[in-house]
């Protein structure tokens, strides 16, 4: 008797149809779209880190600078302050690129008037004139 051929089986992958390269696809954008937000959430934390020494800075610059007034009202000369006749000017440091400037006017009973109270740059501009321009030729 003879005996039944057996049957070979191969093995095949599964097809890939659009749907399955669809969803591939819409894992990728996604997966893209989420490490987009990890940076921008990244750089708007470096931001607000700065934003907030900046106005920390600030604002001891301006509790200096009040301190310095009422000494002005009280009557005493604190160093750091120059007078011309009853107007007193000081400058605070805020940071290593920015100063407090404050003008007041004291008069002899302890009132005052601000004139001025502005951030100015710590350093003057100093304008590059040596710049080599291309004049066209080799």
């Amino acid at each position: 008797m003879a005996e039944p051929k057996a049957k070979k089986e191969r093995f095949s992958p599964p097809a890939v149809g659009g749907i399955s390269l669809l969803a591939v696809f819409a894992v990728l954008c996604l997966t893209i779209f989420a490490l987009l937000s990890l940076a921008t959430v990244g750089a708007d934390v470096r931001l607000a880190d700065a934003s907030v020494k900046a106005v920390t800075d600030y604002y001891k610059a301006d509790y200096e600078a009040q301190e310095i007034l009422a000494k002005l009202r009280a009557g005493e000369f604190p160093s750091g302050v120059t007078q011309s006749g009853d107007i007193y000017r000081y400058s605070c440091p805020v940071s290593e690129i920015q100063n407090l400037e404050v003008s007041v006017q004291v008069a002899s009973d302890g009132s005052y008037h601000v004139l001025e109270w502005k951030t100015v740059p710590a350093q003057l501009w100093e304008l590059d004139e040596e710049m080599e321009l291309w004049d066209g030729t080799f």
